[in-house]
């Protein structure tokens, strides 16, 4: 399989609200490279978020701002590319959020959300968090809500998905963004 997994974390409920990225690539059912940044939002951290992943104002003050890492990514978001996220809608309104904030093109994609497989190929788990379904198939998750940690469990979680249940399953849930 070849796809990117990608996470956001973000300093508030906004969809612009972006604090850190991750993109972990994936060639040929091998994960390829990575990239992680911070990202310096302008808007407030509400503290609930700050809870959740750690990720305080003082950590993102010399962090580039959205455009700045739309720059480095924005190639990687091809018409027909694979983006997989855990919650995928998530990700891709977050996306979709900051570049409508900074007037930016949107890109068109294929998203693929491991929740929505996890759920029709793992019914019998007790629920289909991140954290849950990555303990649950023995991949690793050491910082959870860290984007580049969820990131690389993602990927694991939908490559063990396609080598014990084959691409079919996977390939009826993917949408067109």
């Amino acid at each position: 399989m070849n796809f990117i997994a990608f996470d956001f974390e973000t300093a508030n409920y906004q969809k612009y609200s972006a604090c850190s990225i991750a993109l972990v690539m994936v060639k040929n059912d091998e994960i390829v490279g990575s990239y992680y940044s911070l990202i310096q939002p302008e808007t407030d951290f509400h503290w609930k978020n700050i809870q959740i992943h750690g990720i305080r104002p003082e950590d993102v003050v010399s962090a580039p701002k959205f455009p700045e890492v739309w720059q480095v990514i924005k190639p990687y978001f091809k018409e027909n590319r694979l983006f997989v996220a855990h919650n995928a809608s998530f990700d891709c309104n977050i996306l979709k959020g900051c570049l409508e904030y900074y007037g930016l093109e949107q890109p068109h994609y294929l998203s693929l959300c491991t929740v929505r497989t996890s759920k029709q190929l793992f019914p019998e788990f007790e629920n289909h968090k991140l954290n849950t379904v990555s303990e649950k198939l023995g991949i690793s998750l050491d910082n959870h809500h860290n984007a580049l940690d969820d990131s690389l469990a993602c990927a694991n979680i939908l490559l063990y998905q396609a080598n014990h249940f084959g691409v079919n399953p996977l390939k009826k849930l993917v949408k067109v963004i």
